[in-house]
């Protein structure tokens, strides 16, 4: 697999253990797949930056995809929400929270890779609104497909920092980048709000609604 980090900085030797424990799935590495959207990464505080390409060799590595249809987005919410800072504004937001962690939690961490979606700080909101009963599922798992956020690859282990080995680095100028990195947040938060606007009360789902009746995920194709 090829994947590129998005940085400041050239980065030939990515170190085991260092980081921001606080982004979406913890401690790692965060890659994409995707060139263009490592460009946009890499400039997001309007700087120039640089697309760090490596080769990443996955076999006898464990990989957890949360993309795929054997997860729903219950078990993506259940890992942000252990990793990034949130506080239930409610009692009912804190039932709900407990909910997630004790019928969705996955042991994320026994994972050489993770793979999954990427929660800017817009989509952070959404989906503490979703937590409140602001939002039904169905808008929050279509926007974080439609809004173009990308997935993450991250390298969680040892054995992970230890199968992938440096190629090279593009240069990402911020007067092309960093526009492209506010086109984009821009468009993923219209899209939310546009499928918000078009959800329709009665195929609407709310989480309390899953805490009440489990079962209803089922017959959710999300």
């Amino acid at each position: 697999m090829q994947i590129y980090h998005g940085s400041e900085n050239i980065i030939k030797n990515p170190q085991f253990g260092f980081g921001n424990p606080r982004n979406d799935y913890g401690l790692g590495f965060y890659c994409t797949q995707s060139v263009e959207l490592a460009k946009e990464w890499a400039c997001q505080k309007n700087k120039d930056g640089f697309a760090n390409c490596y080769e990443l060799k996955t076999e006898g590595l464990s990989i957890l995809d949360l993309s795929t249809s054997s997860f729903s987005i219950l078990h993506w919410l259940s890992i942000l929400m252990q990793n990034r800072v949130f506080s239930p504004k409610s009692p009912l937001g804190k039932q709900n929270l407990d909910f997630l962690t004790s019928h969705y939690n996955l042991f994320y961490s026994e994972y050489d890779i993770i793979i999954g979606y990427r929660a800017n700080d817009s989509y952070f909101s959404f989906a503490s609104d979703f937590l409140e009963n602001i939002i039904p599922i169905q808008s929050l798992a279509t926007s974080m497909k439609l809004g173009s956020l990308g997935l993450q690859v991250v390298l969680k282990s040892e054995k992970a920092f230890e199968s992938i080995s440096y190629i090279n680095a593009e240069k990402a100028e911020q007067n092309i980048y960093f526009p492209k990195y506010i086109a984009r947040d821009t468009s993923a938060r219209k899209a939310y709000l546009k499928n918000l606007r078009n959800q329709k009360p009665d195929s609407s789902t709310y989480l309390i609604d899953i805490v009440r009746n489990p079962e209803l995920l089922n017959d959710l194709h999300l």
